[in-house]
Parts: C-alpha cells; sequence; structure tokens
C-alpha cells in the first residue's frame, strides 16, 4: 500500500476514538511541555545570573582568607588573620594586570537614627571600591583617600538602608547616624543594585573608611577580604596567577603548603554556578522525561487495544490481499501519529508556558530551539519503540483466525 493511503487510513482510526486518542497523547503533552519548561527555565536562570554578575563588574577579583590547616579544622574567614595592609600594598605595587585594590573588613551591627533602627553591615573599603564593584552615587560623594588615613567618621548608605531610616521625602546626605555607639555623617547615597546571582540584597549595605571600621568598630589589623579589578576581563586570569604568586611569597608558604587565601573571579564564579544550574536542569528534564515513558506505555497499551478490537478487519484486509508489511506499517504510522501529534501540542503548550515565565519573571525563557529537537526526537522514538511491537503482533495474525474473531 502507498504511504499516503497508510497515512489516511491511520488518520480515520485515530478521528474515530478522539477521546481515547487524546488521553493516550496526554502523558506525551504533559513530558514534552515539561521537558521544554524546564530546559527554557534553565537557560533563563543562567542568563540571570550572568546579567547579575556582571553588574558586580566582569573583572572583579576576590581575595577571602581561608584555613590552611592539614588537619581539616574550619575556621569562619571572618576569624582568620591572614590578609593584612601588607597584602594590599603589594598587590597594587607589584602587579601588571591589576587596575585597583580594595581592603574590605565587615561587621553586623544596627544603625540608628533618630527613633528608627535597623539590623545591616558596614564595610570598611578604600576610595577605590566604587570602581572595583562598579558601583555609582544617586547623591553626595565617594570619601576620599585623605578621609581612608584620618579614620573620618563618614559613610554611604545603600538604599535599603535609606528606607529604613529615612522618611521618603529626606535626603540622608549630611545627617547622622549611628552603627553601635560610632556616629557617622552620611558624604553619600548609593544607586540601587538589586539582589546578587545568591540572593544577597546588595543594597542592604553601609560603606565607610576600612581605617575607621578597623579601628573603631572591628578592633583588628586583619581583614575579612580584598577586592580588585583586573585592567580587562581578558586578563583577570593573567591578574589571578599575579596575586597567588605575591600573596605565597608574602606569606612564606612552602611548596608543598595549600594556600591560606583563596582567589575568586567573575568568570571562575559563572562557570560554577552554570555548572550547578546545568546539573539541576538536567535532573529536572529527566524528571520530566519520565512523563514522556509513561506516555509511551500508554501508547503500547491502546496500540494492543486497537489491535484487539480490530482483529476481524486485519483479517479481512490480509484476505484480500493486504500483506504482513502493510498491517505493520498501518499500525505503526498509527502509533507514530499519535506520539508525534502530543509532542506537538506538548511543544505548543511547552512555548506558551515559556512566554507567561518570561513575561512575569523577565526570564529569556522562549523560543530555545535545543529542548524543542530533543522532545520531538524523542516523542517519535516513542511512537517507533512503543507502537512497533502491538504493529508486530498484528502483521503476524493468522488471517483466518482473524475473520473468525469475535
Amino acid at each position: 500500500m502507498e504511504l499516503f493511503n497508510l497515512i489516511q487510513l491511520a488518520f480515520k482510526a485515530i478521528m474515530r476514538n478522539k477521546l481515547r486518542a487524546f488521553l493516550t497523547m496526554l502523558g506525551i503533552i504533559i513530558g514534552v511541555a515539561a521537558v521544554i519548561l524546564i530546559g527554557a527555565a534553565g537557560e533563563g536562570a543562567k542568563y540571570t545570573v550572568k546579567a547579575t554578575l556582571a553588574t558586580m563588574g566582569t573583572n572583579l577579583i576576590m581575595i577571602t582568607p581561608v584555613s590552611n590547616d592539614p588537619g581539616g579544622t574550619r575556621i569562619q574567614s571572618a576569624d582568620l588573620q591572614t590578609l593584612t595592609m601588607k597584602d594590599v600594598n603589594l598587590i597594587e605595587e607589584n602587579t601588571l594586570y591589576v587596575q585597583a585594590v580594595s581592603p574590605s573588613s565587615q561587621s553586623a551591627g544596627q544603625v540608628i537614627h533618630g527613633a528608627l533602627n535597623w539590623p545591616t553591615t558596614i564595610e570598611g573599603v578604600n576610595e577605590q571600591f566604587l570602581s572595583i564593584r562598579n558601583l555609582s552615587l544617586r547623591d553626595g560623594v565617594m570619601f576620599s583617600e585623605k578621609e581612608v588615613r584620618t579614620y573620618a567618621k563618614v559613610c554611604l548608605l545603600g538604599q535599603t538602608v535609606v528606607n529604613h531610616l529615612f522618611p521618603k521625602d529626606v535626603n540622608p546626605v549630611g545627617k547622622i547616624i549611628r552603627f553601635g555607639k560610632l556616629p557617622l555623617r552620611v558624604i553619600g547615597v548609593l544607586n540601587m543594585k538589586g539582589q546578587s546571582a545568591f540572593g544577597q540584597d546588595q543594597d542592604d549595605i553601609i560603606l565607610s573608611p576600612y581605617t575607621t571600621v578597623q579601628k573603631r568598630v572591628v578592633a583588628s589589623i586583619y581583614f575579612g577580604g580584598i577586592y580588585a579589578s583586573a585592567k580587562s576581563e581578558a586578563l583577570s586570569d593573567a591578574a589571578t596567577k599575579e596575586i597567588v604568586d605575591l600573596l605565597r611569597t608574602s606569606h612564606r608558604l612552602r611548596k608543598e603548603e595549600s594556600n591560606d587565601f583563596e582567589v575568586l573571579t567573575q568568570v571562575e564564579m559563572l562557570k560554577t554556578l552554570n555548572t550547578i544550574s546545568s546539573l539541576l536542569t538536567l535532573l529536572l528534564m529527566g524528571i520530566a522525561g519520565i512523563s514522556l515513558l509513561i506516555g509511551g506505555v500508554g501508547i503500547m497499551n491502546i496500540m494492543y487495544v486497537t489491535v484487539t478490537e480490530r482483529t476481524r478487519e486485519i483479517g479481512l484486509r490480509m484476505s484480500i490481499g493486504a500483506r504482513g508489511k502493510d498491517i505493520l506499517s498501518q499500525f505503526l504510522i498509527e502509533a507514530i501519529m499519535i506520539s508525534v501529534s502530543g509532542g506537538v501540542a506538548g511543544i505548543l503548550l511547552g512555548q506558551v508556558c515559556s512566554l507567561i515565565i518570561e513575561t512575569m519573571l523577565g526570564w529569556p525563557a522562549a523560543g530555545l530551539t535545543y529542548p524543542i529537537l530533543i522532545s520531538f526526537s524523542f516523542c517519535t522514538l516513542i511512537g517507533i519503540f512503543f507502537g512497533y511491537y502491538p504493529a508486530l503482533k498484528a502483521s503476524r495474525l493468522d488471517p483466518i483466525e482473524a475473520l473468525r474473531y469475535e
């Protein structure tokens, strides 16, 4: 029989039992839609993370203290005493690929203005910090190198702190606030940054000269971290190597000793987050793929029922000259049509849901090609795989026995 005639016969058989065919397709529809939706959401999450990290500065380098105790004792980075002003000066004066450096000293506490207060974090930095972190001022000015040297009691406020300490119509610049018992004069307000890639509110911060924070808040000469920026994103690896070599020499670490500091770049952070996101996406797509397998089992089941119901029809076709391969092709095409139709409906449903996610969350989730191709190919293979055995059974029926079947 010609292919076109076989397709016509399969289509008519499906249309005779529309509801049963739809229920059979449902597992395929849900599975394909889930695979497309999860794949699109995963790619959207990667894009969002990349965009968020880019707001921190694509050439950002972060140095944090770590424990190199061979006994495996884990210590909080704030309690480690490995990074000092000597390290900051070494990086600033002896590197070719580093553009700017700022120490960082942090402390959590309560900030107070009048009758209002708010739990937040104060971070001690230098005058280069804004350019390193790609921050900008909405109002006021950044503290100067002179104010850093003289332990000036000045600060910049993030927008979250401003919102909790001042009414909307009040300009914080020039006002005096207290962090714990330390009075600070507000000289600037930062533009909003939003949440970081790790869900941290980047606007819930007070910036002050690191000398002020070290002397008047944490009472320590050690830093909780050092921020640096490479001269360009392409030079981040070269700058990182320079920093590692300098600090190992400065800290007098032997060749066999591990570093007592950690150097992270935005590129490394992005790779790590993308790896985690990809693994989670694949895991969820695998779980969604189970729906496709269940849909395939449903196709096999309904095809067995169809073969049983149409045993006399099969016998009649064989008696007037239909060959076994014609019967096989007819039922196999029917199974494939059910699977592919479900796949197409699932693709449309998945794309609609992706557009909804894109609209609601702002993720570029729709229009991705590879989840569509994977889903469509998989549901076609499912139609062939799960439809073949019932079709083979139909093609092997004895025409005489089939005609006698009641």
